[in-house]
């Protein structure tokens, strides 16, 4: 057995298999085929490794484009790129532009400010680029309207309001960088450019004009389409506007405008500061040439009467009218009433497109009234003074006059920060009284030590003891700072009584409130007029007592209008009221005491150097004067009274702290200049209306004072005669921006006083 399985079998034998393994004999074909199936699963065992690896160098390579086919796919990508995309981006700007009606276009325009009767015009507020008055396109003479086509768009009524060929010449320039990038605009598209657009030189700002033009010209007739460009366009000398151009130009309305003059302005349209008459006449007479051949060649124009047109004298730059209101006392009512503009919401956008028309409360008679006062009464004085007038209606508030200074772009002395002097004891009484003090009161008169120093008034002037109304028309500082002394919490109950009257707690200028020192409590010096206000304020102040106690915010604005008739404030009747109101009415000192102070004032106009008004009307007033520094010289005067339908504040001083002169060189009071200037002020702005009286009893005669008694009277302290007054220092106020207040209103005696005043906290002599 061992042998026959090492044997090999026989070739010829038939091969055999078993279950163990063994080799049965097999027919030679069926081995062939079973070698062949063998290798054909080796070689799908290859295969499937090999998907399996996915070697890159093993795929065929894809056969190389030809150059056609290569050229259409170019001509794809340019077609996407240059058409396609523009396309989508043109529909979606076209959509998407939302075009406004003619009338709906905000454009830059002046703003005109009326005085209170609604037509006669005080000033105007001119935006950078609002000198334009709209007017229709009936106004502009057809030869004109030619005359601009022909510079600027021979086929206006023709076109669909964009050039193509323009747009591509523009993008062409923009590419290569060229100077004139953004040339050949339509005039259409110089209109959306002017009126919606920037004036930047890109392909984007350029196809934006383009399609809002294109969609324009669907919407609008070509005619609203010009009469938008013609009084939108710049013709140079800051002229915006055809209207603005041709006063600027030719100093005579649009309608009366003829062919040679439409041609110019239209000349100057593509480049105003290139074509200035004045420095480049030569190319703007070539222009104008060639506006007049194109209106030959439109056929608008005869080749006779072009021969026969001759180009027209121009008026000189310096020669062209210029609105002086600005430049004068109208200019810092302008700013007042932007101020309030503003504060009632109206943005900048509003007041310089809306076209407003802004009726203001001056009343044309007190503004003249005002400015004719100062004006007469400075004319001969040094030209370093200075002065500011406010007049307001203690009714409403309403301020009736406002002069500021002469210069409109210039500093306004009503806003400015000054010390009030003696016309401050006014507050001082109210306190009183409503303290329970009477103004019948007597009040000693005689010279007063605080902290070591002695109060003195000028001159060594003393009633003795008198009433508290005589001493404030004789503008006694002792008896006031007596009274100040006396009173329960004398320096804060005068800063309350001024705060309820009208002055403000903050004023720009002070970095602290107002009637204190610093944001530190008020001292005695209150009562003389050492804390700083303005002149605005102490009118308001005094109009409070005139009406009663019921105080009134001072406003400029009455009412606003659209130059499409929009009322957008009104501050009329109250059923016809429209927008943000001004404070009040509000009873802030009760009318006993309102008219215990009018009765205290009454006589003081008449007792101040004759300054009564005319007719015999009743006044109540109060002069004032500071001292500069620790001089012996004057730096502020004020006089301030009111009717029951006026109060008005003047106040006289310089720009720097000096001696405040008149033009003889004698000391200004305020008894003296502003109440010349009060004077003529309120009988200009009272004149033709009724007399109306005070409701309040006289005055009673003044009664001798007291025989004395043991008594203490803290009001009539008993007194010692001096040998000779003490002499004390003025020093300069250490931290007062302003110099503080004078002693006395009356003209020094002509024998100088022998005693200088310092009084605590004030630096200065009380004022007076």
């Amino acid at each position: 057995m061992a042998s026959e399985r090492g044997r090999k079998p026989d070739r010829d034998e038939p091969g055999y298999s078993s279950i163990a393994g063994f080799t049965d004999p097999i027919d030679p074909l069926h081995r062939e085929a079973m070698r062949k199936g063998a290798a054909r699963r080796a070689q799908a065992r290859r295969l499937a490794a090999e998907d399996e690896q996915e070697p890159l160098h093993d795929h065929p390579r894809r056969p190389r484009r030809t150059r056609m086919q290569r050229f259409r796919r170019l001509v794809l990508a340019l077609f996407i790129v240059f058409f396609c995309v523009p396309a989508l981006l043109f529909f979606a700007v076209y959509w998407s532009a939302d075009i406004p009606e003619p009338g709906e276009v905000a454009v830059e325009q002046p703003a005109i400010i009326y005085a209170s009767d609604g037509t006669s015009v005080l000033t105007k507020i001119i935006p950078p680029q609002g000198n334009r008055v709209p007017i229709p396109l009936s106004d502009v003479p057809i030869p004109v309207r030619d005359a601009v086509l022909a510079a600027e768009d021979r086929n206006f009524y023709t076109n669909p309001g964009y050039s193509t060929s323009g747009f591509l010449r523009a993008a062409r320039d923009n590419v290569l960088g060229h100077d004139n990038a953004g040339g050949g605009s339509t005039i259409t598209q110089q209109y959306v450019k002017n009126a919606f657009l920037s004036s930047e030189r890109t392909i984007t700002r350029k196809m934006r004009e383009l399609i809002i033009a294109a969609k324009m010209s669907r919407q609008w007739s070509k005619d609203e389409i010009l009469s938008a460009y013609l009084n939108t366009i710049y013709y140079g000398r800051g002229a915006y506007g055809i209207a603005s151009a041709a006063t600027a130009y030719f100093g005579k309305p649009v309608p009366e405008l003829s062919l040679a003059e439409g041609a110019v302005l239209a000349s100057l349209i593509r480049s105003p500061s290139i074509l200035d008459p004045e420095t480049h006449g030569d190319q703007l007479r070539t222009r104008w040439e060639y506006v007049l051949n194109g209106m030959v060649e439109m056929g608008v124009l005869a080749p006779g009467d072009r021969d026969a047109t001759i180009f027209p004298a121009i008026i000189p730059a310096s020669d062209v009218p210029t609105d002086t209101t600005q430049l004068g006392p109208e200019g810092l009512v302008r700013a007042q009433v932007l101020a309030e503009l503003r504060a009632a919401g109206f943005t900048d956008t509003d007041i310089n497109t809306g076209g407003l028309q802004i009726t203001t409360t001056i009343d044309l008679a007190a503004q003249n009234g005002a400015q004719a006062a100062v004006r007469g009464s400075t004319a001969w004085q040094p030209a370093e003074l200075r002065s500011a007038v406010v007049s307001i209606d203690p009714r409403s508030g309403a301020v009736r006059a406002y002069y500021g200074g002469e210069d409109g772009l210039g500093f306004d002395f009503a806003q400015a920060p000054l010390q009030a002097g003696s016309s401050f004891k006014v507050f001082a009484l109210i306190a009183a009284v409503r303290q329970g003090i009477p103004i019948t009161r007597n009040l000693d008169s005689s010279p007063i030590k605080d902290r070591n120093t002695t109060i003195t008034n000028v001159g060594n002037e003393s009633c003795g003891q008198c009433s508290m109304a005589e001493a404030l028309k004789r503008s006694l500082n002792t008896s006031f700072y007596r009274l100040t002394m006396t009173m329960g919490d004398g320096p804060n109950a005068i800063a309350s009584a001024a705060h309820d009257a009208g002055i403000p707690e903050y004023i720009p200028g002070l970095d602290y409130e107002t009637l204190t020192e610093a944001g530190a409590p008020p001292l005695n010096g209150i009562v003389l007029g050492q804390y700083e206000v303005r002149a605005i304020d102490m009118a308001s102040a005094y109009a409070t007592i005139a009406a009663d106690g019921v105080y009134h915010q001072p406003y400029f604005v009455q009412k606003v209008t659209t130059s499409y008739g929009e009322v957008l404030l009104d501050r009329g009747i109250p059923e016809e009221r429209v927008g943000r109101q001004p404070d009040g009415p509000d009873q802030r000192i009760t009318s006993g005491v309102a008219r215990a102070a009018t009765q205290a004032m009454l006589p003081i106009a008449a007792y101040s150097n004759g300054h009564a008004l005319a007719d015999g009307r009743p006044s109540a007033a109060k002069t004032g004067t500071t001292q500069l520094g620790d001089t012996k010289f004057n730096k502020d005067a004020w006089m301030i009274g009111f009717t029951p339908s006026l109060s008005t504040a003047v106040w006289v001083g310089t720009e720097n702290p000096q001696p405040l002169k008149n033009g003889r060189g004698a000391d200004i009071y305020g008894s003296g200049l502003p109440s010349d200037i009060w004077k003529q002020t309120m009988d200009a702005a009272l004149a033709g209306t009724p007399i109306e009286q005070f409701d309040v009893a006289p005055l009673p005669e003044p009664t001798p004072p007291p025989a004395p008694s043991r008594g203490f009277d803290i009001f009539n302290p008993p007194t010692t005669r001096r040998t000779q007054p003490p002499m004390i220092i003025i020093p300069p106020p250490p931290t007062m921006p302003f110099a503080p207040s004078q002693p006395d209103e009356s003209p020094p005696p002509t024998e100088p006083s022998q005693q200088e005043e310092w009084f605590p906290g004030i630096g200065g002599n009380g004022g007076r």
